[in-house]
């Protein structure tokens, strides 16, 4: 007779949690935003308690600014902050990479040419929700050989704040062959063993997200009088 096998059972305050932070990441929920737990308690049909849960974690996360009895807002990153998200992902990415080139094996490869292929497609159909999904998914395929879990979990907190503004870009973005190209190249690079090679073009890639970001955003914020 087979064991009992536990099965991950969501709470409510995490389940608000998560749609409230994919709200956030997909811009639905905008920088500077503010939050009432009192209209997203009606809004979700449930009491204030699991909410007030929910925020906190997303608080502690970064996402949000929250005080309790005093609302919140969604956090709204200066441009130098956003800048500095890019640097830290160019510090810790790079080493990851650097690590991981000479221990990929070919189910390394393997996982990675899925998940490009998968990216490509979202590309194609101007899947942004999908395609910021992959691409992390393919940034940590790369860096998975490494075996370096505290550098992977500070990368994960970085994306939380990282992934709603690349989202914007490849929203608004014309010319994305440049993104495909560097992508496709640093798989290239890695089954070639070339680490000086892929960390190179991993650095440049990340920098010129960040450029390109950085120049949209302060365009956007002067548009709209900030």
């Amino acid at each position: 007779m087979a064991g009992r096998r536990a099965v991950k059972k969501e709470s409510l305050p995490e389940i608000i949690a998560n749609d409230l932070r994919q709200r956030i990441l997909s811009g639905e929920l905008a920088e500077g935003e503010a939050i009432r737990q009192e209209l997203l308690a009606q809004e979700y049909e449930v009491s204030r308690m699991p909410v007030r849960e929910a925020l906190k974690r997303l608080s502690a996360e970064g996402l949000l600014h929250w005080e309790n009895n005093r609302g919140g807002t969604v956090v709204k990153h200066s441009l130098p902050e956003i800048g500095e998200i890019f640097d830290l992902r160019i510090l810790i990415e790079v080493d990851l990479f650097r690590r991981a080139i000479p221990r990929m094996t070919e189910a390394d490869f393997e996982t990675c040419a899925r998940l490009l292929a998968k990216m490509e497609g979202a590309y194609e159909t101007e899947d942004v929700s999908h395609w910021g999904t992959y691409n992390h998914e393919y940034h940590l395929a790369l860096y998975a050989a490494a075996d370096r879990h505290m550098s992977l979990e500070f990368l994960e907190r970085l994306h939380l704040h990282s992934d709603r503004y690349v989202r914007i870009h490849l929203s608004v973005m014309k010319q994305r062959e440049p993104a495909k190209q560097e992508h496709c190249k640093l798989l290239e690079l890695a089954r070639a063993g070339d680490t000086e090679g892929g960390a190179a073009l991993l650095a440049q890639h990340i920098e010129r997200t960040k450029r390109e970001l950085l120049a949209m955003i302060e365009r956007q914020r002067l548009q709209g009088g900030e």
